[in-house]
């Protein structure tokens, strides 16, 4: 235990997600022997993000404006929507330049464990989203854990009277992995989502 400020800044730095004791000490640390325009900097955009960042009105997406740069990109396909648990799911996909649609971020999982069910999510704004006809796809990109799987589940039977496509993301073996250590719920998944070989 450290006295005073140092470990105010310790706790505060530890309560931060995936950082733990040792690591929030480590950080304390860095910050007391960094030079202070950097400390100033560092403070100042963690100001800054909480006065001007905001959600998207649209689409839940993390944004600076009403809505975010995906949802005013005309050149998106509005008929496609991309249902993802949290903001950083978008930017994973977008890394893959492999999608050109729409996206609606739920804020989350259903995990009753943790209280979350889906009143807690964004799954009203998605049917609205969806009442206007233009979505006729609605893929299902949630985690492949507990949490995202019954959230799919959840939404999927919510989706699919409405007429639309409902789909997953595929899931299985990694790209440079070993069978030999693939758990038996990813070896499955693999083999329930296997294709056909091209010529």
């Amino acid at each position: 235990m450290y006295e005073g400020i140092v470990q105010d800044l310790i706790d505060e730095l530890g309560r931060l997600p995936g950082v733990g004791p040792k690591s929030a000490q480590r950080i304390a640390f860095h910050v007391l022997q960094a030079d202070p325009v950097d400390v100033r900097r560092l403070a100042h955009v963690l100001t800054e993000v909480k006065l001007r960042v905001r959600f998207c009105v649209v689409c839940g997406n993390v944004a600076e404006d009403e809505q975010c740069r995906i949802c005013r990109d005309t050149r998106r396909d509005p008929s496609v929507l991309c249902v993802v648990e949290e903001s950083k799911d978008v930017v994973a996909i977008e890394r893959t330049r492999e999608y050109r649609g729409r996206y609606h971020v739920l804020g989350g999982a259903i995990s009753p464990i943790e209280g979350i069910g889906p009143d807690q999510l964004r799954v009203k704004e998605l049917l609205a989203r969806l009442s206007d006809g233009v979505v006729t796809e609605v893929i299902l990109a949630t985690d492949p854990n507990l949490e995202g799987e019954a959230t799919a589940t959840y939404l999927s039977r919510m989706l699919r009277p409405m007429g639309l496509r409902v789909t997953r993301l595929a899931s299985g073996l990694p790209v440079g992995g070993d069978l030999e250590y693939a758990d038996e719920v990813t070896l499955g998944r693999a083999f329930e989502g296997r294709r056909a070989v091209d010529d």
